[in-house]
């Protein structure tokens, strides 16, 4: 396993991360199953365990409490807060009279006294950088919480936040966790350069693009992974993009090949091979799932590799650039763009 440094903070971390996300009723992972990956991550290696207050409805941190307790000072802790718990209105975003409800909800859940990472889920637009920021301040200072940083945030944003930390004398986003893999690549144009000026640790999710790189999508082949079931439409191979990617994914099986890799190794590699990159959070939701993963936590591309990946997809280039998350809301809704 390598180990990087987690943005400036000086905190050692492990090129792949477990993501908890599958944790539950989203994977329909019990809690024997949930510790048993846990146990095996923490002996090949992993010592950051990522997941949200929002996965299961909070069965995926519980999970997580229940499988480190014993180790937690062994383990660099990061979950998440902003998205809808609930019917209840104010029961989402980055307010602070959210995030410090929240947090005590994640904490309890988590069965511990602090998490080491907090981070902001999404951008709320609804809700000032200050307002935000002064609450995690507060937070941290409190002890709660060690470090804070943001999730799927747009550049421009991640820009504002740190301008605004600076403005208002407040702590400051450490950390962006965006999504990246080799057929969502678009990060790499904006948000990736913004990382590296303001020196942000980065923690890259779906690196393995829901599925598309695990190896199991083929051509010829029923699409039938578990993702595939509650997500169709971003498996539907009557829609263009989800051609294209199919189109990619036999071209890089092909480099795969060559390179004598699994088609995870090429993923894996090839996101962590990115000078920006931090971490890689890999979502196994069984055991076979995370050894074959876990096979990725040394593999270095060479730059012919790299090179052939970018002849397939471009830098900078989203094969499904519809399924951005980052997309500025006027976008999206066009009351917002129209007078």
């Amino acid at each position: 396993m390598q180990y990087r440094t987690l943005g400036r903070t000086g905190v050692q971390v492990s090129s792949l991360a477990l993501g908890a996300m599958n944790f539950g009723a989203i994977g329909r992972t019990t809690q024997d199953e949930a510790t048993a990956i846990v146990d095996a991550a923490l002996e090949a290696g992993i010592n950051l365990i990522d997941t949200a207050d929002m996965y299961s409805g909070g069965g995926s941190e519980e999970m997580v409490g229940k499988a480190i307790a014993g180790r937690r000072d062994d383990i660099v802790l990061a979950t998440k807060a902003t998205m809808p718990m609930g019917d209840e209105r104010n029961h989402q975003g980055s307010s602070r009279r959210w995030l410090v409800t929240a947090l005590d909800d994640s904490l309890r859940r988590l069965g511990v006294d602090h998490v080491d990472l907090y981070q902001i889920h999404r951008w709320d637009p609804s809700t000032s950088d200050e307002e935000t920021l002064s609450a995690l301040t507060d937070l941290q200072r409190a002890g709660k919480i060690r470090y804070f940083g943001s999730s799927t945030f747009p550049a421009y944003r991640i820009v504002q936040a740190q301008w605004a930390a600076r403005e208002h004398r407040l702590s400051r986003y450490v950390t962006e966790q965006p999504s990246y893999s080799i057929l969502q690549r678009g990060i790499e144009s904006h948000v990736l350069p913004v990382t590296e000026e303001y020196g942000l640790g980065v923690l890259v999710w779906s690196p393995l693009a829901s599925g598309w790189l695990s190896g199991a999508i083929r051509a010829g082949r029923e699409i039938a992974t578990h993702r595939s079931t509650f997500m169709p439409q971003r498996f539907d191979t009557a829609i263009p993009s989800n051609r294209a990617r199919l189109d990619a994914v036999e071209r890089l099986a092909d480099i795969a090949d060559e390179a004598g890799l699994t088609m995870i190794q090429l993923a894996l590699g090839f996101v962590t091979a990115h000078p920006a990159v931090t971490s890689a959070i890999i979502g196994p939701r069984t055991l076979d799932h995370l050894h074959a993963q876990l096979a990725a936590a040394d593999t270095v591309l060479s730059a012919d590799v790299l090179d052939a990946i970018d002849a397939i997809v471009a830098p900078g280039t989203d094969l499904a650039a519809h399924e951005k998350f980052d997309t500025p809301p006027a976008l999206l809704d066009p009351s917002l763009r129209r007078r």
